[in-house]
């Protein structure tokens, strides 16, 4: 399968977040001022499995600031649908409206349970917008926030 590897580029995305603002890798990845993007992907708001991973995320906001990067959830949720999931959360991240799946599809998230939900799959990009993780657990959601600060400090030790 045509799968992205550690070191391919990540592709670009530009989608709306839960107060409707345009989110893209471009606009996150500036040039000298870019951060390191922690991407999450998860199949449903407030389903039980990803309210765990994205609260692990929250937990951890600090941590991934520290580490200059941003965090940034994805699904096929509307909007308002997001926008929901946050308050109930306190989210202090971008949940970006994939409603077409034309990001999932461009990631190739594969769909989990023999197709019966979409997957749940953490990238982290580095500043110079190549794939550093890619993390595809569904039962082990809270892992996923854990998988990516792991990336990142392993990423930021000097040599």
């Amino acid at each position: 399968a045509n799968r992205w590897k550690v070191g391919d580029t990540a592709p670009n995305f530009s989608l709306k977040d839960q107060n409707g603002a345009t989110v893209s890798l471009k606009s996150l990845q500036p040039p000298i001022f870019g951060k390191e993007v922690v991407l999450f992907f998860y199949p449903n708001d407030g389903s039980p499995g990803c309210t765990k991973q994205a609260n692990a995320f929250r937990d951890a906001v600090a941590e991934f600031k520290a580490l200059g990067a941003v965090v940034v959830g994805v699904s096929n949720g509307s909007q308002e649908s997001h926008k929901e999931f946050q308050m109930e959360n306190g989210l202090p991240f971008a949940l970006l409206a994939d409603e077409e799946d034309a990001v999932r599809e461009a990631y190739e998230v594969k769909p989990a349970l023999f197709g019966a939900l979409p997957g749940r799959e953490t990238f982290v990009i580095g500043k110079d917008g190549k794939i550093k993780m890619a993390f595809n657990d569904l039962l082990a959601a809270p892992k996923h926030a854990a998988k990516a600060l792991e990336a990142l400090e392993s990423a930021n030790v000097p040599a």
